[in-house]
């Protein structure tokens, strides 16, 4: 059975915000038969026995013991700072009032 794939692309790709070409949308259609289609393959194996894993191999969990530090001081991490207010960095404003209130 061929599914048309071609509204799903267009919801997506609209949600999205994006504009596609009508090439690209079949392409992009194509492609997730191809996918769909992969997936129902792997849904038809037995995996009777298998037990399930999150890795091909075993991979142990390298962890170490948290180890405090000084940081560094202040002034050293600020020197290349161009802008700055009592400790703080300045940055430009990027919210207009409105949105401040809201």
């Amino acid at each position: 059975m061929a599914v048309d794939f071609n509204a799903e692309v267009d919801y997506v790709a609209r949600l999205a915000r994006l504009f596609l070409e009508p090439d690209e949308k079949k392409r992009m259609a194509g492609q997730l038969s191809d996918i769909l289609k992969t997936a129902r393959r792997i849904q038809e194996l037995d995996t009777t026995g298998v037990e399930p894993t999150s890795h091909v191999t075993e991979v142990p969990a390298v962890l170490r013991e948290d180890q405090v530090k000084p940081s560094l001081p202040l002034n050293r991490i600020m020197q290349n700072v161009p802008r700055r207010d009592k400790g703080y960095l300045k940055v430009p404003r990027i919210a207009d009032s409105q949105q401040d209130q809201d």
